[in-house]
């Protein structure tokens, strides 16, 4: 499947703003069963100079200053990938044998899995995430069969809702009121595999807006979206999406992960005057169907 992302993306001041520095993650990645196609970035005010650098886990990062007076800026994005189904695999090892494995293995892999076992800025580990999680970690059960339970249960007894959360909103209030957003929803669920001991990450990214008469409008869409993925050794990483109940598949499509939100938010900056202001984002993901695109492998 091939899918169009438009990401816009428009801050208002309500007085002039003299300088505008910004980093922004907007590029999709090309991982296991993606490959991006093209991507192209245009900003409004012109900047003199847009740099890319690829950040501590991998993704690309733009940044760009706007050294002009002004009054608005608009960041937008036009990006193009290649999407291979993806499924969970039949069997898989114990979620425990898997805790144990990046505890003490030395090995590049699991080394890399295990900095996503620790709390970070924004996902605070806890007895009450421990616990949630408990019911779905039995001793010995296999990590993809209690990942999936997790996921079911996250997206039953939580509710959708905006506005009940913020951008900062802490992982512990979320869990609390049992609703939020998307992020919210991935921030839970990376909480409840780490309080564990289960490597988990966060991933930003996009969903296909449907447009067909009759179809399900997933959760997320028409915005950006977020999802967790767990490491399960042989298996590497493996998505999981708490707010749709779904392993991400063709839907789907992969920007950047990290540790939490703000290792990969979209736009993120500095604004020198400007007051107040106010910010509109637009999403749009098409679908079409299969031409002749790269293998992916």
């Amino acid at each position: 499947m091939r899918l169009f992302v438009t990401h816009a993306t428009r801050f208002t001041y309500s007085g002039k703003a003299f300088l505008s520095q910004s980093e922004i993650h907007l590029r999709p990645r090309d991982c296991p069963n993606q490959v991006l196609l093209s991507h192209e970035l245009w900003i409004e005010p012109e900047s003199e100079h847009v740099g890319t650098r690829r950040d501590y886990f991998g993704n690309t990062a733009a940044h760009f200053t706007v050294h002009e007076p002004h009054r608005s800026l608009l960041v937008r994005a036009r990006s193009s990938v290649a999407v291979a189904p993806t499924s969970l695999p039949i069997q898989s090892p114990a979620w425990d044998a898997v805790r144990d494995r990046v505890r003490h293995d030395r090995q590049r892999d699991c080394l890399e899995a295990y900095q996503f076992v620790f709390p970070s800025p924004r996902v605070e580990c806890s007895a009450a995430l421990a616990a949630y999680a408990r019911e779905s970690f039995l001793p010995g059960r296999p990590i993809l069969e209690a990942t999936a339970e997790l996921n079911r249960r996250i997206y039953t007894d939580f509710t959708y809702e905006k506005g009940a959360t913020d951008v900062g909103t802490p992982v512990a209030e979320a869990f609390a009121k049992r609703r939020g957003v998307c992020q919210d929803f991935a921030h839970v669920m990376v909480g409840c595999l780490r309080s564990v001991g289960v490597p988990a990450r966060y991933v930003s990214g996009y969903l296909v807006t449907r447009r067909e008469p009759g179809s399900v409008r997933l959760v997320g869409s028409d915005e950006s979206h977020a999802w967790a993925a767990i490491y399960a050794l042989e298996h590497g990483w493996i998505g999981f999406d708490p707010t749709n109940d779904l392993v991400p598949s063709t839907e789907h499509v992969t920007v950047a992960w990290g540790r939490d939100y703000s290792d990969v938010s979209p736009v993120k900056g500095v604004t020198l005057g400007g007051g107040e202001h106010t910010v509109e984002v637009l999403v749009d993901v098409e679908a079409r169907d299969r031409e002749a695109l790269p293998r992916i492998r």
